[in-house]
């Protein structure tokens, strides 16, 4: 039995029912303990967020960054390959139903999350000077456990800075070199300088980076999923009928092309959409910690807009691209399946486009994986853990491109697990907190009253 199937087994272990349970049955608990918020105070949300998308933005400092480059910095980790292959598994493993489950998944995740950005907010500290925060830091201010923060840190470290950054250069090189033959060595030491030119310049060039391509890329790949979704204007309702259809009755949705259960649509959707929003992967906290906002809960409602981005409209571009265009029925699997729908539609440019996407995806996750990674070895060294850090990230970045991704997927997934386990501990463990800060925030602050938040805030 070699390395890889041990760990793929250990993972069907850990990413069994179990956590899959566990991960929405977080989500479902903030969702009516904090009543819905995510409906409640979804125009909220979106003002909050977008309100002042196009007044000019201060540089990120020692002090933190602003509200928007905190979400495209959160939004620059969640939107990558799991954006593309990560559906395009789910349909092809789950049937179209599987869409469904990713929503349902989403819509608590959102819930999760917003308690993730909330304790992350209360909970920072100062490093050489610098503010940071993140799971490591609630875990051991708010939940009182330092082995478990230590355990955390040395988890996403491994999982995100180092087998996390391999799959996506990798997902880089092969997709490069499929449209333009480039060696993947080649592509592999040109990601590494582009993200070593940015990560040296730190906090403030990361922030700049993501606050730019992020709006950027994702209009791009928007727009082009809208085109050629609006092509086949004819097939969407008959997708959306497959959707719901698939949720609870994926034989007759596919007409028994595959023959999954509803177990497996729900299986495969949920877990592909956690995956791609990261909802209680206690990654995205990292970033709303350091967001400079007036209530914890502001960056609360900001970091669930990051949800409704990735799942609700890049994801479900993705699938509707695949359905619409019946690349679905071509029988292939993964990132092929959504490449097939988009040649479909383009023709050659299809595969360019996806080249260019998944470039411009992968890069920006990089860096939100980078910048995770760095908040956690700020926690176990300070600043002298940071460039030892950058060498190994940038060295890993192209090794990477070098080898199977199948063995570092399986590790990036293994560590993924490990890491969630001690999040859920501190945000089910710190939940009462959460619900006080936010009530404090709509009895009070959105009253003009003054906030009592700061009595539960942990000193920097």
């Amino acid at each position: 039995m070699n390395l890889t199937t041990v760990i793929n087994d250990m993972n069907n272990i850990l990413w069994g029912p179990p956590m899959l349970v566990l991960l929405v049955g977080t989500g479902i608990l903030f969702t009516v303990r904090l009543k819905g918020m995510q409906v409640r105070k979804f125009n909220l949300a979106f003002k909050q967020t977008f309100g002042g998308l196009f007044k000019k933005s201060t540089a990120a400092d020692a002090d933190g960054m602003s509200s928007f480059q905190a979400l495209a910095t959160a939004i620059a980790a969640q939107v990558g390959t799991g954006n593309l292959a990560g559906v395009a598994t789910a349909v092809a493993s789950g049937g179209p139903g599987a869409i469904f489950w990713m929503w349902v998944s989403g819509f608590f995740g959102m819930g999760t999350i917003f308690a993730e950005a909330v304790l992350a907010q209360l909970h920072t500290e100062r490093k050489d000077g610098e503010k940071t925060g993140g799971p490591a830091y609630y875990i051991k201010k708010g939940l009182g456990s330092n082995a478990l923060a230590i355990f955390f840190a040395i988890s996403i470290i491994i999982a995100l800075g180092f087998m996390g950054n391999m799959v996506q250069s990798s997902s880089i090189a092969e997709s490069v070199y499929a449209a333009f033959n480039v060696p993947n060595v080649i592509t592999g030491i040109i990601i590494a300088v582009i993200v070593g030119l940015i990560i040296v310049g730190g906090v403030s060039r990361i922030a700049s980076f993501t606050e730019k391509i992020v709006p950027i890329m994702a209009a791009f790949y928007i727009i082009g999923s809208l085109v050629i979704v609006f092509m086949n204007a004819d097939m969407i309702l008959p997708a959306f009928k497959m959707i719901f259809q698939g949720a609870f009755n994926p034989t007759a949705a596919t007409g028994g092309v595959i023959g999954v259960s509803v177990k497996e649509a729900m299986r495969y959707g949920i877990a592909r959409g956690l995956f791609s929003n990261e909802a209680g992967m206690g990654s995205t906290p990292h970033a709303h910690a350091v967001a400079k906002v007036k209530h914890p809960a502001e960056q609360g409602l900001v970091s669930m807009m990051g949800v409704v981005i990735d799942t609700g409209v890049v994801c479900t571009l993705t699938a509707l691209v695949i359905l619409t265009t019946d690349a679905f029925s071509s029988g292939l699997f993964g990132a092929q399946l959504t490449q097939e729908g988009f040649t479909i539609g383009f023709g050659n440019f299809g595969t360019t486009f996806i080249a260019i996407c998944l470039f411009f995806f992968s890069i920006s996750t990089i860096i939100g994986w980078y910048y995770f990674g760095e908040a956690n070895i700020k926690f176990l060294f300070g600043r002298k853990g940071i460039t030892p850090y950058r060498l190994l990230v940038l060295i890993f970045i192209v090794v990477g491109t070098t080898m199977s991704a199948e063995i570092v997927w399986e590790l990036a997934d293994f560590f993924n697990g490990l890491m969630i386990i001690p999040n859920l501990i501190a945000l089910l463990g710190l939940a009462s907190l959460v619900i006080k800060v936010a009530n404090d925030y709509e009895d009070k602050f959105l009253m003009n009253q003054p906030a009592t938040y700061e009595n539960h805030k942990a000193n920097e």
